[in-house]
């Protein structure tokens, strides 16, 4: 019975959420097409006012793959960090989460690739995705939308913030699974 009553949860959840913030706003006296319209204008208006920044950032990421930086460091800093117990296949999943969320993911996907889903490098690469944000995305795209140049600590703490996530989802992972 349980069962059956998720199974139909599941399946009509997003219909009636769909049907039901219109008719709401219909017998609230809104007018739901007109608000939508001037939604959808905003949307595109601030979609136009972010280009300029996912270009950038997605330029910087581009150059950085390009110029051997990212394996430099990973052979520089590989040896030291499989001394703390943090596989040096790691290591570019560290460097470009902060930068990008889909150049993150294609790195997870190398790694799902190579050592498998169910290995614990797979595992920890799961929990680093979990556990972590775009940080320079986000503060690239969020401040700059909003025009404040002086970011003050953000990114400093928000880094601190995305080493704590990256080392705990290590050391958990480890714990639970290795």
């Amino acid at each position: 019975m349980f069962a059956y009553l998720l199974n139909a949860i599941s399946r009509w959840a997003f219909p009636l959420i769909l049907l039901g913030i219109p008719l709401f706003g219909i017998i609230r006296g809104v007018k739901v097409y007109d608000c939508f319209i001037e939604g959808a204008k905003e949307g595109f208006g601030l979609a136009l006012r972010i280009l300029p920044y996912l270009v950038a950032i997605f330029s910087a990421l581009a150059v950085f793959k390009a110029s051997g930086m990212l394996t430099f460091i990973t052979s520089t800093i590989g040896p030291m960090l499989a001394q703390v117990g943090i596989p040096p296949e790691m290591i570019p999943l560290f460097m470009i989460r902060p930068l990008s969320g889909s150049g993150a993911l294609a790195v997870t996907g190398d790694i799902m690739r190579t050592a498998g889903p169910d290995s614990l490098i797979g595992k920890m690469a799961a929990a680093v995705q979990g556990s972590t944000d775009t940080t320079f995305y986000v503060v690239t795209l969020y401040f700059g939308c909003i025009k404040i140049r002086n970011t003050r600590h953000v990114l400093p703490v928000a880094l601190v913030g995305d080493m704590a996530g990256f080392f705990t989802a290590v050391v958990v992972s480890k714990a639970l699974f290795g």
